[in-house]
């Protein structure tokens, strides 16, 4: 490399502005290509098809209902696991119609969990497809301790919240909570807390919930 090209290279760096350095940047990151990703279904009801498939074989509990119904399936979900009608939420909105217990006696207490919790209740950012994964966000929407603490963990997402690649998931939060603004933690779970550490025994709850109960509801 001679003297005149690094002397050229650093007059053309000073002549430019700290704006026009930035949108080169950004205009590099637009045009990169993305890598090899694994080959999903194109259509929403098989892309959807595919996580609860990819959710149970990681031995999670599953079902479909209407937002509306919301209360009910979790009542009945209880119910089936002979669980008490007690549950833990964030200060979520999409959650709200379960303080409305009149048909299912839900007792609801709302905030971070202190490990005393037998269920809670969070609302997914998203699912992702390619291998049953929910992604959850910190905050006091959906505390992160409702994900680790209580013995039994009930997820509610959308269906149309199902993406198919975990690459998906970066795009949406920087649409959502737009630039230089993330959430504090981000949370990908795969079926119930489990290890096989110990003599290659899988035990499930090892270090979180025993169950996991994914409910997809309609938009």
């Amino acid at each position: 490399m001679t003297r005149e090209f690094i002397l050229e290279k650093l007059a053309r760096n000073l002549a430019s502005t700290p704006e026009n350095r930035a949108k080169k940047a950004a205009g590099r990151i637009r045009q990169t290509e993305k890598g090899i990703l694994p080959k999903q279904p194109r259509t929403r009801i098989a892309r959807v098809n595919h996580f609860i498939a990819k959710a149970r074989e990681a031995q999670a509990s599953i079902a479909t209902c209407g937002t509306e119904q919301l209360a009910d399936a979790i009542g009945k979900w209880l119910r089936e696991n002979n669980l008490p009608p007690d549950i833990r939420i964030g200060e979520d909105a999409r959650l709200s119609s379960l303080h409305e217990t009149n048909n299912n006696m839900l007792a609801v207490k709302q905030g971070p969990s202190d490990g005393k919790d037998v269920t809670g209740v969070s609302h997914a950012e998203c699912g992702i497809s390619e291998t049953g994964t929910l992604v959850l966000l910190s905050g006091a929407d959906n505390p992160t301790t409702l994900n680790f603490l209580p013995e039994n963990h009930i997820v509610i997402v959308r269906r149309s919240d199902i993406a198919s690649h975990y690459e998906d998931i970066w795009p949406r939060l920087r649409k959502r909570f737009g630039k230089g603004e993330m959430p504090r933690a981000l949370n990908l779970v795969t079926g119930p807390s489990r290890s096989a550490d110990i003599e290659q025994t899988l035990l499930l709850g090892a270090h979180g919930p025993v169950r996991l109960h994914i409910l997809v509801t309609e938009d």
